[in-house]
């Protein structure tokens, strides 16, 4: 049987045929899993079946009125109806440019004590977050500022020295399920005193994961925004 990581993994890999087919063996069995659907609708709007994903973001909505990633999906591809045939261009070109590596300026993370599985379900892949800094580690937010998770402390105590000397970097959802973040991020501004600094030293492995802390904290305010 076909698991979720399976579908996770080729939408990742940009095989969103095959993406297509594990995620409709997934809801023969569960007809009414959104994380499914949702994966389903995008990997539909990626093909340029949009007629397809549109359809199964609605059913996305009738189970879950309040879905925020189909309300946000459905509300950017009524944004770009007047694209016409470009749109599935679009939004191949959006995916590959949000993972394109570079080395030293780019790196895949897996946070550290992430929010509860009903915050992380409503991220979706490509997503873009926000970085805050507060005692000397790096927390990870959705726009609206609610809390994901935070960088592992090595690689955060890292940062917080490149941005408060003014470097900036952009975050994204990599991939997501109830048990595991993994962001990917991108430095888009290096400061002269840094230039021949890497953002990221290179590894062997390219998630930096950190053994994760038995208690899991819910932190409401942080005391310096970066994004």
């Amino acid at each position: 049987m076909p698991s979720k990581n399976l579908a996770i993994q080729n939408a990742l890999a940009g095989d969103w045929q095959n993406a297509t087919s594990i995620n409709k063996a997934l809801l023969n069995v569960n007809p009414n899993d959104i994380e499914t659907l949702n994966r389903l609708a995008f990997a539909f709007t990626v093909l340029g079946k949009i007629k397809d994903a549109k359809a199964t973001y609605k059913k996305v909505l009738e189970i879950d009125a309040l879905n925020p990633i189909a309300l946000r999906s459905l509300k950017r591809l009524a944004d770009t109806e007047g694209y016409g045939k470009n749109v599935r261009n679009l939004l191949i070109t959006h995916v590959r440019n949000t993972f394109l590596e570079e080395t030293g300026k780019t790196k895949i993370i897996e946070l550290v004590n992430i929010a509860q599985p009903r915050i992380i379900a409503s991220l979706m892949i490509g997503q873009t977050l926000r970085i805050s800094i507060k005692r000397l580690k790096i927390f990870i937010q959705d726009v609206e500022k609610q809390y994901i998770g935070v960088l592992p402390d090595d690689m955060g105590k890292r940062l917080i020295k490149f941005i408060k000397g003014g470097n900036r970097y952009e975050t994204f959802v990599r991939s997501a399920d109830k048990h595991r973040v993994v962001v990917f991020v991108k430095e888009i501004k290096r400061v002269s005193r840094f230039k021949n600094q890497p953002s990221f030293l290179l590894s062997g492995d390219k998630t930096a994961i950190l053994e994760k802390n038995s208690a899991k904290k819910t932190y409401s305010s942080l005391d310096e925004d970066v994004s």
